[in-house]
């Protein structure tokens, strides 16, 4: 016998380019970003020196990149929490949040990472963007002698987090209809079967290695709660949790 427990139905959105506009939407698989998100993502935050946003196009693997800090996809929930409902999930978009203080400095205490990015990405892997993703680089400069603190480094993913949540709101309230894909995935108990647990080990310490949990949104920062803050302990996820963005892994 099988008792369902929850349901994600995940709405796939393909993007085949991106272009600067007075505003952010989507039109004809073209993203629009409103200009000076960058300036927006900064105030009230003393530490940032700068932001900038670079389109990396799939052909474009020669270009040099700052200390690697993560890459995610965006989505955002349409309906329900994390782990049920409906999230929107752009698809051909990758973020790589990139940094480094004023004087050039990568944050890379947790791997040292700035170089040519065919260098240093090993592609079409999970958790990394596949080839022929466009790549979204948000790169964050620090002020001289910051970066070094767990502080400092989860004020790098919030701004980045900022930007992105420009793309979040307009991809919340989107034509459903006009999705490319729909994927559905329930979560079951099946009373007949052996009951199985599946254990990922995190980092938890240091300014790096700050790991978050459910965020507001998939994949995101902000609204999470670190994992060093809630002690180390252990965390129990559905799976449908874990597929839909309920662990920021920043290591």
């Amino acid at each position: 016998m099988n008792k369902e427990l929850r349901k994600l139905v995940i709405k796939t959105f393909h993007i085949e380019k991106i272009m600067f506009d007075e505003k952010t939407y989507i039109k004809n698989n073209v993203l629009f970003l409103k200009e000076g998100l960058e300036n927006q993502a900064v105030e009230n935050e003393d530490i940032i020196k700068n932001v900038h946003i670079k389109i990396i196009q799939p052909d474009d693997k020669q270009v040099w990149v700052n200390s690697i800090m993560d890459f995610y996809p965006i989505a955002t929930k349409v309906q329900g929490r994390l782990g049920e409902g409906v999230t929107n999930l752009i698809t051909g978009i990758v973020v790589m949040l990139t940094g480094a203080d004023e004087l050039g400095i990568p944050q890379g205490k947790f791997g040292w990472s700035p170089g040519y990015l065919k260098d240093i990405v090993y592609f079409n892997r999970r958790g990394t963007p596949s080839s022929t993703d466009i790549i979204l680089n948000i790169d964050v400069n620090l002020k001289t002698g910051r970066g070094i603190s767990r502080s400092d480094i989860t004020t790098v993913h919030r701004v980045c987090d900022k930007i992105v949540q420009e793309i979040r709101y307009y991809l919340k309230n989107v034509d459903s209809s006009l999705c490319d894909e729909v994927h559905e995935f329930v979560d079951k108990v099946k009373t007949e079967k052996k009951k199985v647990i599946i254990l990922k080990q995190v980092a938890a310490q240091g300014a790096m290695y700050n790991n978050q949990l459910f965020p507001k949104e998939p994949c995101g920062v902000i609204g999470s709660k670190s994992i060093i803050d809630c002690g180390s302990l252990p965390v129990v996820l559905s799976p449908n949790e874990y597929r839909d963005g309920a662990l920021r892994v920043m290591t």
